[in-house]
């Protein structure tokens, strides 16, 4: 695939929390699941066994950083990860905080919903989205 015509070579995949050399942190734009975050491999690369042995560390130190962020700020009931990519050439990890009361739960978020989350309960999770970029961004200058 041309980078020309690559979805994650020519927009972020979300709102930049976070950016290395080799890869990149963003907020999803998921209404329904506010703290979705990626971790985005910037290069094509489809595979964690294309990286190299130190690349696949960096990346994976900046999946359990972000995780542990998610945690820390917006308190969910357990953190999805997950490593699917079937679209893009990007390898990227997708960090979701997870709530018993989130539409899909305890199905993946990719489910069809089994309830409605109250918009109160949401949008209090969406004011939690500026305290996670600013620990995102602290936990990662770290590493």
């Amino acid at each position: 695939m041309n980078s020309d015509h690559c979805e994650l070579c020519v927009r972020p995949g979300g709102e930049l929390a976070f950016e290395a050399p080799r890869w990149r942190v963003v907020l999803a734009d998921e209404m329904a699941h506010p703290g979705f975050c990626r971790v985005i491999w910037n290069a094509h690369v489809r595979e964690m066994t294309d990286l190299s042995p130190a690349e696949r560390g960096e990346l994976m130190e900046a999946v359990w950083q972000v995780e542990a962020a998610v945690r820390a700020v917006m308190q969910p009931e357990k953190v999805n990860l997950a490593s699917l990519g079937n679209v893009v050439p990007h390898l990227h990890w997708h960090v979701i905080p997870r709530f018993a009361d989130d539409a899909q739960f305890p199905a993946p978020v990719w489910a069809a919903a089994q309830r409605e989350t109250a918009n109160a309960t949401l949008a209090a999770r969406r004011e939690k989205l500026l305290a996670l970029r600013a620990e995102i961004a602290r936990r990662l200058a770290q590493i």
